[in-house]
């Protein structure tokens, strides 16, 4: 972490009470850290918009598996994108619904084509992705002080 900047900034007074009630209700005990957010949030926007980047996420569905041949169809496109699948989650919600959650990871449009293909199949009643950049630290400090980079 870099050494704190203070800044400025002007806002007109209806959205700031607007932010303030929203960060509120998200727990937020100051501003500081809900900027913070928002800025990451958009900087790690701006990184997986690109082609070539290398993501890691999760994609979330919801899906009836009653539904003729959705689960079937499902785990056929893991299997044929294995390679961007590193673990899988799988819930029964109630009777006709399941929530299967993916983590993946790969190249941003390999994972956003993926995840297309899944939330598109018909049966799947709600899907999401999300991506984000996974950057390696620099350097990590052990307890005796000495400092090298990792690697995973």
């Amino acid at each position: 972490m870099g050494i704190l900047s203070r800044i400025g900034v002007a806002l007109d007074s209806d959205l700031l009470e607007s932010f303030d009630r929203y960060i509120g209700r998200l727990g937020y005990t100051n501003r500081s850290e809900a900027f913070r957010d928002l800025i990451r949030d958009k900087l790690v926007a701006e990184k997986t918009a690109k082609p070539h980047a290398t993501v890691v996420g999760t994609v979330t569905l919801i899906f009836d598996h009653h539904a003729h041949g959705v689960t079937d169809k499902l785990t056929d496109l893991q299997h044929a994108h294995h390679e961007l699948v590193v673990s899988t989650s799988h819930a029964h919600l109630d009777h006709d619904s399941c929530l299967e959650v993916l983590i993946v990871h790969g190249k941003a449009t390999e994972v956003e084509g993926f995840a297309g293909h899944l939330i598109g199949l018909k049966g799947v009643q709600h899907g999401r992705l999300v991506m984000t950049v996974a950057e390696p630290a620099r350097h990590s400090a052990h307890s005796n002080g000495h400092k090298h980079p990792h690697k995973h």
